[in-house]
Protein backbone atom coordinates (compact mmCIF):
# COMPACT_ATOMS: atom_id res chain seq x y z
CA UNK A 1 0.00 0.00 0.00
CA UNK A 2 1.98 3.12 -1.13
CA UNK A 3 1.73 6.38 1.50
CA UNK A 4 -0.65 9.39 0.56
CA UNK A 5 2.09 11.56 1.45
CA UNK A 6 4.92 9.93 -0.90
CA UNK A 7 5.35 13.19 -2.90
CA UNK A 8 5.05 15.70 -0.35
CA UNK A 9 8.02 17.92 1.17
CA UNK A 10 9.96 16.96 3.82
CA UNK A 11 8.73 19.59 6.27
CA UNK A 12 4.85 19.25 5.13
CA UNK A 13 4.84 15.16 5.67
CA UNK A 14 7.42 15.93 9.05
CA UNK A 15 4.01 15.61 11.28
CA UNK A 16 2.03 12.35 9.57
CA UNK A 17 5.53 10.57 9.99
CA UNK A 18 6.14 11.42 13.50
CA UNK A 19 2.23 10.23 13.76
CA UNK A 20 2.71 6.90 11.92
CA UNK A 21 6.42 6.57 14.77
CA UNK A 22 3.98 6.78 17.71
CA UNK A 23 1.30 4.78 16.25
CA UNK A 24 4.16 1.94 15.10
CA UNK A 25 5.37 2.03 18.62
CA UNK A 26 2.07 2.01 20.38
CA UNK A 27 1.40 -1.24 18.69
CA UNK A 28 4.56 -3.02 18.60
CA UNK A 29 5.87 -1.96 21.60
CA UNK A 30 3.09 -1.01 23.71
CA UNK A 31 0.68 -3.24 23.15
CA UNK A 32 2.65 -6.33 21.11
CA UNK A 33 5.34 -6.43 24.23
CA UNK A 34 3.95 -4.66 27.39
CA UNK A 35 -0.43 -6.10 27.25
CA UNK A 36 1.03 -9.26 28.43
CA UNK A 37 1.81 -7.40 31.90
CA UNK A 38 -1.97 -6.77 32.15
CA UNK A 39 -3.28 -10.24 31.35
CA UNK A 40 -0.63 -12.56 32.69
CA UNK A 41 -2.39 -12.57 36.22
CA UNK A 42 -5.69 -13.66 34.75
CA UNK A 43 -3.35 -16.33 32.47
CA UNK A 44 -1.82 -17.13 35.95
CA UNK A 45 -5.33 -17.82 37.76
CA UNK A 46 -7.04 -19.68 34.58
CA UNK A 47 -3.67 -21.83 33.76
CA UNK A 48 -1.74 -22.07 37.09
CA UNK A 49 1.37 -20.76 35.97
CA UNK A 50 4.23 -20.11 38.36
CA UNK A 51 5.86 -16.98 38.93
CA UNK A 52 9.28 -18.64 37.21
CA UNK A 53 7.05 -20.16 34.12
CA UNK A 54 5.50 -16.30 33.30
CA UNK A 55 8.88 -14.78 33.63
CA UNK A 56 10.24 -17.54 31.32
CA UNK A 57 7.64 -16.52 28.83
CA UNK A 58 8.33 -12.80 29.43
CA UNK A 59 12.23 -13.48 29.07
CA UNK A 60 11.28 -15.96 25.63
CA UNK A 61 9.54 -12.43 24.32
CA UNK A 62 13.16 -10.45 25.14
CA UNK A 63 15.45 -13.00 23.70
CA UNK A 64 13.04 -12.50 20.33
CA UNK A 65 14.13 -8.90 20.60
CA UNK A 66 17.48 -9.32 21.20
CA UNK A 67 17.40 -11.65 18.11
CA UNK A 68 15.18 -8.62 15.78
CA UNK A 69 17.71 -5.95 17.25
CA UNK A 70 20.31 -8.44 15.50
CA UNK A 71 18.42 -8.68 12.53
CA UNK A 72 18.36 -4.96 11.98
CA UNK A 73 21.88 -4.17 12.59
CA UNK A 74 22.88 -6.92 9.42
CA UNK A 75 24.29 -5.38 6.41
CA UNK A 76 22.22 -8.12 4.34
CA UNK A 77 18.46 -6.64 4.78
CA UNK A 78 18.08 -4.90 1.96
CA UNK A 79 14.83 -3.44 0.14
CA UNK A 80 12.19 -0.51 1.94
CA UNK A 81 12.59 0.30 5.52
CA UNK A 82 9.33 0.90 5.21
CA UNK A 83 8.27 -2.56 3.87
CA UNK A 84 10.31 -4.22 6.76
CA UNK A 85 8.43 -1.76 8.78
CA UNK A 86 4.84 -2.88 7.81
CA UNK A 87 5.97 -6.65 7.57
CA UNK A 88 6.91 -6.29 11.18
CA UNK A 89 4.06 -4.80 12.60
CA UNK A 90 1.90 -7.40 10.52
CA UNK A 91 3.78 -10.25 12.34
CA UNK A 92 3.67 -8.68 15.40
CA UNK A 93 -0.28 -8.45 15.38
CA UNK A 94 -0.52 -12.11 14.81
CA UNK A 95 1.60 -13.18 17.20
CA UNK A 96 -0.09 -10.70 19.88
CA UNK A 97 -3.40 -12.28 18.43
CA UNK A 98 -2.14 -15.85 18.66
CA UNK A 99 -1.40 -15.80 22.67
CA UNK A 100 -5.07 -16.40 22.67
CA UNK A 101 -5.70 -19.07 20.30
CA UNK A 102 -2.89 -21.33 22.30
CA UNK A 103 -2.89 -22.73 25.86
CA UNK A 104 0.53 -24.30 26.08
CA UNK A 105 4.42 -23.60 27.50
CA UNK A 106 5.93 -24.34 23.73
CA UNK A 107 3.48 -22.06 21.66
CA UNK A 108 3.37 -19.24 24.46
CA UNK A 109 7.49 -19.33 23.99
CA UNK A 110 7.30 -19.38 19.98
CA UNK A 111 4.83 -16.56 19.71
CA UNK A 112 6.55 -14.30 22.28
CA UNK A 113 9.86 -14.72 20.32
CA UNK A 114 8.95 -13.95 17.12
CA UNK A 115 6.45 -11.13 18.56
CA UNK A 116 9.89 -10.06 20.66
CA UNK A 117 12.23 -9.83 17.18
CA UNK A 118 9.05 -7.99 15.17
CA UNK A 119 8.84 -5.71 18.25
CA UNK A 120 12.81 -4.64 17.96
CA UNK A 121 12.72 -4.67 13.93
CA UNK A 122 9.50 -1.73 14.52
CA UNK A 123 11.59 0.24 17.12
CA UNK A 124 14.96 0.34 15.20
CA UNK A 125 13.54 0.97 11.67
CA UNK A 126 10.69 3.01 12.94
CA UNK A 127 13.09 4.88 14.93
CA UNK A 128 15.86 5.84 12.22
CA UNK A 129 13.60 6.31 9.41
CA UNK A 130 11.00 8.80 11.54
CA UNK A 131 14.50 10.56 13.52
CA UNK A 132 15.79 10.78 9.78
CA UNK A 133 13.13 12.54 8.29
CA UNK A 134 12.45 14.51 11.36
CA UNK A 135 16.07 16.18 10.90
CA UNK A 136 16.02 16.32 7.18
CA UNK A 137 12.63 18.68 7.84
CA UNK A 138 14.17 20.70 10.73
CA UNK A 139 11.50 19.28 13.46
CA UNK A 140 13.68 17.28 15.67
CA UNK A 141 11.41 18.40 18.30
CA UNK A 142 8.76 15.90 17.05
CA UNK A 143 10.73 12.72 17.98
CA UNK A 144 8.98 13.32 21.52
CA UNK A 145 5.69 12.22 19.70
CA UNK A 146 7.21 9.52 18.12
CA UNK A 147 8.63 8.07 21.11
CA UNK A 148 5.07 8.86 23.40
CA UNK A 149 3.80 5.59 21.21
CA UNK A 150 4.58 3.05 23.77
CA UNK A 151 3.07 4.76 26.41
CA UNK A 152 -0.08 5.69 24.37
CA UNK A 153 0.04 2.13 23.60
CA UNK A 154 0.50 0.76 27.40
CA UNK A 155 -2.50 2.99 28.06
CA UNK A 156 -4.99 1.80 25.34
CA UNK A 157 -4.27 -1.68 25.80
CA UNK A 158 -4.56 -1.08 29.88
CA UNK A 159 -8.36 0.33 29.51
CA UNK A 160 -8.94 -2.75 26.97
CA UNK A 161 -8.08 -4.65 29.11
CA UNK A 162 -9.87 -3.54 32.04
CA UNK A 163 -13.03 -3.06 30.12
CA UNK A 164 -13.19 -6.66 28.90
CA UNK A 165 -11.62 -8.13 32.11
CA UNK A 166 -15.03 -5.96 33.99
CA UNK A 167 -17.05 -7.47 31.47
CA UNK A 168 -15.91 -11.25 32.07
CA UNK A 169 -14.52 -11.85 29.18
CA UNK A 170 -11.44 -14.46 29.19
CA UNK A 171 -8.00 -14.39 29.35
CA UNK A 172 -7.73 -15.59 25.00
CA UNK A 173 -10.03 -13.00 24.33
CA UNK A 174 -7.86 -10.41 26.00
CA UNK A 175 -5.12 -11.26 23.46
CA UNK A 176 -7.48 -11.45 20.56
CA UNK A 177 -8.60 -8.07 21.03
CA UNK A 178 -4.81 -6.32 21.46
CA UNK A 179 -4.22 -7.94 18.16
CA UNK A 180 -7.06 -6.63 16.38
CA UNK A 181 -6.28 -3.46 17.57
CA UNK A 182 -2.72 -3.71 16.49
CA UNK A 183 -4.13 -4.62 12.87
CA UNK A 184 -5.95 -1.31 12.99
CA UNK A 185 -2.49 0.22 13.98
CA UNK A 186 -0.36 -1.27 11.39
CA UNK A 187 -2.91 -0.14 8.48
CA UNK A 188 -2.23 3.63 10.39
CA UNK A 189 1.40 3.02 10.12
CA UNK A 190 1.17 2.45 5.90
CA UNK A 191 -1.25 5.26 4.79
CA UNK A 192 1.46 7.88 7.60
CA UNK A 193 4.41 6.58 7.28
CA UNK A 194 6.65 6.70 3.79
CA UNK A 195 9.82 5.63 2.64
CA UNK A 196 11.47 9.10 2.28
CA UNK A 197 13.89 10.13 -0.50
CA UNK A 198 17.48 9.67 -0.50
CA UNK A 199 19.68 13.02 -1.36
CA UNK A 200 21.57 13.69 -4.72
CA UNK A 201 24.72 12.21 -4.61
CA UNK A 202 24.07 9.86 -1.03
CA UNK A 203 24.69 6.28 -1.58
CA UNK A 204 24.31 3.60 1.11
CA UNK A 205 25.93 5.08 3.86
CA UNK A 206 29.17 3.14 5.75
CA UNK A 207 28.22 1.33 8.78
CA UNK A 208 28.07 3.42 12.14
CA UNK A 209 30.98 2.97 14.51
CA UNK A 210 30.75 1.29 17.28
CA UNK A 211 34.16 1.79 19.44
CA UNK A 212 33.94 4.96 20.53
CA UNK A 213 34.44 4.89 24.43
CA UNK A 214 31.28 7.36 25.11
CA UNK A 215 29.38 4.58 22.89
CA UNK A 216 30.40 1.70 24.74
CA UNK A 217 29.67 2.96 28.21
CA UNK A 218 26.62 4.19 26.99
CA UNK A 219 25.62 0.63 25.38
CA UNK A 220 26.58 -0.67 29.08
CA UNK A 221 24.45 1.58 30.46
CA UNK A 222 21.35 1.24 28.49
CA UNK A 223 22.10 -2.90 29.13
CA UNK A 224 21.64 -1.85 33.22
CA UNK A 225 18.58 0.15 32.29
CA UNK A 226 16.92 -2.89 30.56
CA UNK A 227 17.45 -5.30 33.62
CA UNK A 228 16.76 -2.44 35.90
CA UNK A 229 13.23 -1.60 35.05
CA UNK A 230 11.80 -4.50 33.32
CA UNK A 231 11.61 -6.87 36.66
CA UNK A 232 8.61 -3.96 37.98
CA UNK A 233 7.10 -3.71 33.62
CA UNK A 234 6.25 -7.30 34.16
CA UNK A 235 5.29 -8.21 37.24
CA UNK A 236 3.49 -4.82 38.40
CA UNK A 237 0.04 -6.23 38.00
CA UNK A 238 0.91 -9.84 39.62
CA UNK A 239 2.17 -8.01 42.69
CA UNK A 240 -0.46 -5.61 42.72
CA UNK A 241 -3.25 -8.91 42.18
CA UNK A 242 -1.13 -10.59 45.10
CA UNK A 243 -1.36 -8.51 47.76
CA UNK A 244 -4.63 -8.28 49.31
CA UNK A 245 -4.22 -3.94 50.55
CA UNK A 246 -3.55 -2.96 47.43
CA UNK A 247 -5.64 -5.53 45.28
CA UNK A 248 -8.15 -2.52 44.40
CA UNK A 249 -6.17 -0.92 42.10
CA UNK A 250 -5.39 -3.60 39.80
CA UNK A 251 -7.88 -2.31 36.86
CA UNK A 252 -6.09 1.20 37.47
CA UNK A 253 -2.60 0.73 37.89
CA UNK A 254 -1.49 -0.26 34.41
CA UNK A 255 -3.56 2.78 32.83
CA UNK A 256 -1.54 4.89 35.13
CA UNK A 257 1.92 3.58 34.34
CA UNK A 258 0.94 4.36 31.04
CA UNK A 259 -0.24 7.48 31.01
CA UNK A 260 3.21 8.46 32.87
CA UNK A 261 4.88 6.97 30.23
CA UNK A 262 2.88 9.03 27.15
CA UNK A 263 4.27 13.01 27.61
CA UNK A 264 7.76 11.25 29.74
CA UNK A 265 9.82 11.55 26.30
CA UNK A 266 9.00 15.33 26.02
CA UNK A 267 9.61 16.10 29.42
CA UNK A 268 12.88 14.32 29.60
CA UNK A 269 14.16 15.67 26.47
CA UNK A 270 13.02 19.06 27.70
CA UNK A 271 15.11 18.76 30.51
CA UNK A 272 18.29 17.32 28.33
CA UNK A 273 17.98 20.29 26.53
CA UNK A 274 19.21 22.05 29.30
CA UNK A 275 21.58 19.78 31.01
CA UNK A 276 23.06 17.49 28.35
CA UNK A 277 21.89 14.18 27.81
CA UNK A 278 24.14 12.34 29.57
CA UNK A 279 23.29 14.22 32.94
CA UNK A 280 19.62 13.55 32.31
CA UNK A 281 19.76 9.99 31.46
CA UNK A 282 21.77 9.92 34.78
CA UNK A 283 19.02 11.75 36.42
CA UNK A 284 16.28 9.70 35.11
CA UNK A 285 18.33 6.17 36.14
CA UNK A 286 17.89 7.53 39.63
CA UNK A 287 14.74 8.30 40.05
CA UNK A 288 13.39 5.11 37.96
CA UNK A 289 15.82 3.32 40.71
CA UNK A 290 13.18 5.04 43.66
CA UNK A 291 10.29 3.79 41.46
CA UNK A 292 11.55 0.26 41.81
CA UNK A 293 12.10 0.07 45.40
CA UNK A 294 9.29 2.06 46.09
CA UNK A 295 7.37 -1.34 44.78
CA UNK A 296 9.08 -3.32 48.17
CA UNK A 297 9.77 -0.49 50.32
CA UNK A 298 6.06 1.09 50.42
CA UNK A 299 3.43 -1.98 49.72
CA UNK A 300 0.69 0.39 50.13
CA UNK A 301 -1.52 2.55 47.48
CA UNK A 302 0.74 5.56 47.75
CA UNK A 303 3.87 3.57 47.52
CA UNK A 304 2.54 1.70 44.37
CA UNK A 305 1.03 4.89 42.48
CA UNK A 306 4.62 5.96 43.26
CA UNK A 307 5.92 3.13 41.69
CA UNK A 308 3.90 3.21 38.43
CA UNK A 309 4.31 7.12 38.26
CA UNK A 310 8.04 7.33 38.25
CA UNK A 311 8.92 4.23 36.58
CA UNK A 312 6.18 4.29 33.67
CA UNK A 313 6.92 8.41 33.72
CA UNK A 314 10.74 7.53 33.06
CA UNK A 315 11.33 4.45 30.86
CA UNK A 316 10.55 5.88 27.69
CA UNK A 317 12.37 8.85 28.28
CA UNK A 318 15.12 6.85 29.17
CA UNK A 319 14.82 4.89 25.73
CA UNK A 320 14.57 7.90 23.84
CA UNK A 321 17.66 9.66 25.44
CA UNK A 322 19.66 6.70 24.94
CA UNK A 323 18.82 6.44 21.40
CA UNK A 324 19.04 9.72 20.30
CA UNK A 325 22.59 9.85 22.17
CA UNK A 326 23.57 7.04 20.30
CA UNK A 327 22.23 8.63 16.55
CA UNK A 328 24.53 11.67 17.81
CA UNK A 329 27.93 9.30 18.75
CA UNK A 330 27.29 7.29 15.11
CA UNK A 331 29.25 7.91 12.55
CA UNK A 332 27.22 6.96 9.28
CA UNK A 333 24.42 4.83 8.89
CA UNK A 334 22.88 4.85 12.79
CA UNK A 335 20.84 1.91 12.00
CA UNK A 336 23.51 -0.57 12.80
CA UNK A 337 24.17 1.47 16.17
CA UNK A 338 20.49 1.78 17.14
CA UNK A 339 20.61 -2.01 16.76
CA UNK A 340 23.42 -2.18 19.02
CA UNK A 341 21.69 -0.53 21.60
CA UNK A 342 18.25 -2.08 21.05
CA UNK A 343 20.57 -5.18 21.75
CA UNK A 344 22.20 -4.53 24.77
CA UNK A 345 18.75 -3.49 25.68
CA UNK A 346 16.79 -6.88 25.08
CA UNK A 347 19.89 -8.82 27.06
CA UNK A 348 19.11 -6.99 30.08
CA UNK A 349 15.31 -7.22 29.87
CA UNK A 350 16.00 -11.45 29.08
CA UNK A 351 17.86 -11.54 31.52
CA UNK A 352 15.68 -9.72 34.49
CA UNK A 353 12.09 -11.42 34.26
CA UNK A 354 13.77 -14.97 34.59
CA UNK A 355 16.05 -13.83 37.35
CA UNK A 356 12.94 -12.73 39.05
CA UNK A 357 10.39 -15.07 38.81
CA UNK A 358 12.79 -17.95 40.13
CA UNK A 359 14.03 -15.91 42.93
CA UNK A 360 10.51 -14.75 43.53
CA UNK A 361 9.43 -18.44 43.61
CA UNK A 362 12.00 -19.69 45.91
CA UNK A 363 11.71 -16.45 48.15
CA UNK A 364 8.19 -15.67 48.33
CA UNK A 365 8.57 -12.23 47.11
CA UNK A 366 9.67 -9.58 44.84
CA UNK A 367 12.57 -7.61 47.41
CA UNK A 368 15.60 -9.24 46.28
CA UNK A 369 14.87 -9.28 42.31
CA UNK A 370 13.51 -5.58 42.56
CA UNK A 371 16.86 -4.40 44.90
CA UNK A 372 18.86 -5.97 42.28
CA UNK A 373 17.40 -3.68 39.99
CA UNK A 374 17.93 -0.67 41.90
CA UNK A 375 21.29 -1.22 41.86
CA UNK A 376 21.02 -1.78 38.24
CA UNK A 377 20.06 1.61 37.43
CA UNK A 378 22.28 3.58 39.78
CA UNK A 379 25.42 1.67 38.17
CA UNK A 380 23.95 2.93 34.95
CA UNK A 381 23.25 6.29 35.93
CA UNK A 382 26.71 6.66 36.70
CA UNK A 383 28.10 5.25 34.06
CA UNK A 384 26.55 7.33 31.67
CA UNK A 385 28.02 11.11 33.86
CA UNK A 386 31.38 9.51 33.57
Amino acid sequence: MSSPFVTASPRTDAFPTALGGLIALAAAIGIGRFVYTPILPAMIEALGLSKSAAGLVASANFLGYLLGALLAALPSLRGSRRAWLIGSLLVSTVTTAGMGLVQTMAPFLALRLVGGAASALVLVLASALVLERLAEAGRTGLSALHFAGVGSGIAVSAVLVAAMLSAGRSWQSLWVASGVVSLIAAIAVALLVNEGTIPAGRTSPRPGRTTDPHLVRLVVAYGLFGFGYVITATFLVAIVRGSPAIRALEPVIWVAFGLAAAPSVALWSRIATRFGIPATFAAACVVEAVGVLASVAWPSEFGTFLEAILVGGTFMGLTALGLVRARTLATGDPRRVLALMTGAFGLGQIIGPTFAGLVSDQLGSFTVPSVTAVVALLVAALLAVR
